[in-house]
């Protein structure tokens, strides 16, 4: 196992933010499922609040309480040094994300964040990764709906076909679910910086090793009709593509020559439609600060869906997968995949890092990469749905 050991430290696990919309949903999860074994504290910068969440959480009397502002790297450095895993729901992450990242890596503690920011990915590894390896620190980004189910989805869909072939994925999402105020503000920073996303991505590209022998790509797909989900694909433009391409780069089992495609699967084309101009506006405001101010004070973070409308939301991912002569079609699927899902898949990869006898890895990896049977199992206990719909 990865990690420092459990001796050395109060803390098994440390939520960082967990009195945001997310943390809190997170913190709320790990009471009720957690091991009574598991030692964890809740983490942020407002103390008072955080000891209101503790008293309201079964069990609370147990759970620390830490307090760190994520622009005092002295204080986030004594809190990555007191856990052996640290998740954090503190984002955006371009803006708060990088004094922990640094602490994590510097003191060998295992990290977990929320983020779909890929710029921020690409930041991590370039500035981080190398410091990681030394101290043998995984660091584990887009652990909820961004990237899990796509992510997971795929490693299992690969291991549905045979091995040492080449080997095509395609992925189609389905939701229906409302979002919150820290996914608009992550989704505006996006829009606002695309030149500045696609120079962190080369600069990636150029400390990332090469694997001879092998060829990984994620293109993006054209808008079509697809016949074997009857639905239109309409490609999606978000972090989860990049993760699938770096697990296979990671994971032989992919085959000598993968290619993953990532779609939003909509039944209906004037639906299709509005969508792609709905994104585009969004995108189109997001350069004009004074648009980007008012988008933003429309639902600030810390704000999300209430728990009825949670309660009807859900998502579904249907996977396309084929190579050597096999074709397989399968399916991962839950409730509610911005809130309570994510809280879930979170909490449940934190969990397995902290518990669970897992491949040796560290600096910057995957879900599938460092957690890929053993979380994909935590989640299908868990009550979100890993399963072959059609094989031929």
């Amino acid at each position: 196992m990865n990690g420092p050991d459990s001796t050395d430290r109060p803390y098994d696990l440390v939520l960082y933010g967990a009195t945001g919309f997310v943390g809190a949903l997170t913190a709320r999860y790990l009471a009720a499922h957690a091991p009574k074994e598991l030692r964890w504290a809740v983490a942020g910068r407002d103390e008072a609040r955080l000891r209101r969440l503790r008293e309201a959480l079964p069990g609370g009397a147990d759970i620390g309480v830490l307090r760190a502002d994520a622009s005092d790297p002295a204080a986030v450095r004594e809190l990555a040094g007191r856990a052996r895993v640290v998740a954090t729901t503190v984002g955006p992450y371009l803006r708060y994300g990088e004094e922990l990242v640094a602490a994590c890596a510097d003191t060998g503690t295992d990290y977990l964040d929320l983020t779909g920011e890929p710029e921020f990915v690409d930041l991590m590894y370039v500035r981080h990764d190398a410091r990681a390896r030394e101290t043998g620190a995984r660091l584990v980004h887009a652990c909820g709906f961004d990237s899990v189910p796509h992510d997971l989805g795929v490693y299992f869909t690969v291991r549905q076909l045979p091995e040492g072939v080449p080997l095509r994925v395609d992925g189609y999402v389905t939701a229906h679910a409302a979002f919150s105020g820290g996914t608009l503000a992550s989704a505006l920073d996006q829009f606002a910086r695309g030149r500045r996303l696609a120079a962190a991505a080369r600069e990636r590209a150029r400390h990332e090793p090469r694997s001879p022998g092998r060829r990984v790509s994620a293109p993006t797909g054209a808008p079509r009709f697809a016949p074997e989900v009857g639905a239109w694909a309409l490609p999606l433009p978000t972090v989860d593509p990049r993760i699938v391409r770096r697990s296979a780069r990671a994971l032989e089992r992919y085959g000598p020559d993968f290619r993953y495609r990532h779609f939003a699967a909509v039944r209906r084309l004037p639906v299709a439609l509005g969508g792609v101009a709905a994104v585009g506006a969004l995108a189109a405001a997001s350069q004009l600060p004074p648009a980007r101010r008012w988008l933003s004070d429309r639902l600030r973070p810390g704000e999300g869906p209430s728990a009825q409308r949670r309660a009807k939301s859900w998502f579904r991912v249907r996977f396309v997968g084929e190579g050597g002569g096999r074709r397989v079609l399968t399916e991962v699927a839950g409730g509610d995949p911005g809130y309570d899902e994510t809280a879930k898949m979170f909490a449940e990869a934190a969990l397995c890092l902290v518990f669970d006898d897992l491949p040796p890895t560290s600096g910057q990896v995957t879900t599938a990469q460092a957690m890929g049977d053993a979380l994909t199992g935590r989640l299908r206990a868990a009550g979100i749905g890993f399963r072959v719909v059609a094989r031929r």
